[in-house]
């Protein structure tokens, strides 16, 4: 997130390089070298597409593409899309900075290709007021007053957001994004598609899978997004649940892993210290000298994303530092900025949320399920759309046609619990073959040779592991 003085642009990665190349005339690509010259070989380009597809001569927008052409021109199958996550993420930035992120043998066989969704990075950014964003009610509500500030806040924000992004603003949820895609099949000349979706990804590819299930040649879900879960208790429940296994893996590995750096200790207690300190406002945060950081940032910023990278031995590390910090003087707490595209998010997913009373439930619940992770992210997001209108709401998978697609997720990931894998392979039918990561963290597609052979020779090959396969765990 960019703030500026007067507006802030939210993107995916504000680092994103510049797209100069020319716009694409209607379903063709005109590539150039991307403005990227410390990084250099991919190329960009951009995609017209209607703002809004079911009124396709309307309004249009430029949706900024970036590829890496296949490094063994001789044994190139095609081009492969990435789905980038978030939402948020830049595919853009993703091909330009990011490339050793897929596998040498998808690079070879592949030309990596991937765009910024509409809303994100190059693709017509969600554009708002830095000052109405820096007035962002904390989601630790205490009262029906506070609900209701909230409520109206949402309201304002919603309003200056539309203003200043232009009509996108309406038609940012995934069911649109999808026709972007096939547009951009298309546009590539492939009469298939062959797709790589993570985390948020996963969303975008599941129902491009069911709406168009016969222009699909390969797809790969990794980390998985399960869209039918549509009670709001369910939703942050199964979330809690997620983040609260990989604290209680951290644990175990902390107890018996003699180069943790808390080995011997009540790692849980030392823990709960450090929130207690963070909700004092005496706890630095190690971003920002002589800054409190809040119980939620420390949760959040610290824990989370270490378990995204099943970083345990940088966890213990981070941990133990603020512990033998110096206390600051008590002091009020802010909570770090929401994710950049908490629009797409919110087009996407119908939490409601009555009042107050059934708002504190919801937190209880989550503390019940996480009791070591209060006030996670998802509750962030459901106070942030509280109110908004959603244009793709949940539902089940109903997938005809389809030829197998691959369901990756770890056994013990933070953000997409095993359990959504579970059922988003079987919401696919026949066509769902769940591969399983035994480890940690988020994302797994090239967690040790098991899973990378598998998922490159169905991608190259398209030979199918079998179901019920499980690879076992690496260290990270």
């Amino acid at each position: 997130m960019v703030v500026a003085a007067g507006t802030a642009v939210l993107t995916g990665l504000a680092a994103a390089p510049a797209v100069h190349a020319s716009p694409s005339a209607e379903g063709a690509l005109r590539w150039a070298p991307c403005d990227a010259p410390e990084k250099p070989g991919a190329e960009c380009a951009t995609l017209s597409v209607p703002v809004d597809w079911t009124h396709p001569g309307g309004p249009r927008l430029d949706l900024a593409v970036a590829r890496r052409k296949a490094t063994d021109p001789g044994a190139r199958v095609g081009a492969m899309v990435f789905g980038p996550g978030g939402p948020g993420d830049s595919g853009v930035e993703m091909v330009v900075g990011r490339i050793s992120r897929f596998s040498p043998e998808v690079r070879r066989r592949f030309d990596i290709v991937s765009f910024d969704p509409r809303g994100v990075g190059g693709s017509n950014p969600v554009t708002c007021s830095g000052a109405l964003l820096a007035e962002r009610p904390s989601p630790e509500l205490r009262s029906q007053a506070d609900f209701d500030a909230t409520m109206a806040y949402n309201r304002r924000l919603r309003a200056d957001c539309r203003a200043r992004t232009g009509p996108v603003f309406d038609h940012l949820d995934t069911s649109q994004t999808v026709r972007d895609v096939d547009a951009l099949r298309a546009a590539l000349g492939e009469r298939e598609l062959t797709f790589h979706g993570s985390s948020y990804g996963t969303l975008l590819g599941a129902q491009y899978a069911e709406t168009y299930p016969r222009r699909v040649r390969a797809m790969v879900l990794e980390s998985v997004m399960d869209h039918s879960v549509r009670a709001t208790r369910d939703f942050l429940r199964s979330e809690a649940a997620a983040a609260e296994d990989s604290f209680r893996e951290f644990v175990k590995w902390c107890d018996g892993a003699a180069d943790c750096a808390l080995h011997g200790r009540d790692v849980r207690a030392v823990w709960q210290g450090l929130l207690a300190r963070a909700g004092r406002g005496e706890l630095a945060d190690p971003a920002k000298p002589g800054a409190p950081l809040s119980s939620s940032d420390l949760v959040n910023k610290i824990a989370f994303r270490k378990f995204y990278k099943a970083d345990h031995a940088g966890l213990a590390t981070a941990i133990a530092g603020m512990e033998a910090s110096e206390p600051l003087p008590a002091s009020p707490t802010s909570t770090a900025p929401l994710p950049p595209a908490t629009p797409v998010f919110c087009s996407d997913w119908h939490l409601p949320v009555r009042d107050y009373e059934e708002y504190a439930s919801l937190v209880a619940l989550m503390n019940r399920t996480a009791p070591d992770l209060p006030y996670l992210l998802p509750i962030h997001m459901a106070a942030a759309c509280l109110g908004a209108p959603t244009a793709n709401p949940q539902h089940r998978l109903d997938v005809h046609g389809a030829p197998p697609v691959l369901v990756s997720n770890a056994l013990h990931d933070p953000a997409t619990g095993y359990p959504w894998a579970v059922s988003v392979a079987r919401q696919f039918g026949r066509s769902g073959v769940l591969l399983t990561y035994e480890g940690h963290g988020h994302g797994s597609v090239t967690s040790g040779p098991c899973m990378e052979d598998a998922v490159d020779s169905y991608l190259t090959d398209l030979a199918v592991p079998a179901r019920g396969t499980h690879c076992p765990a690496v260290p990270s």
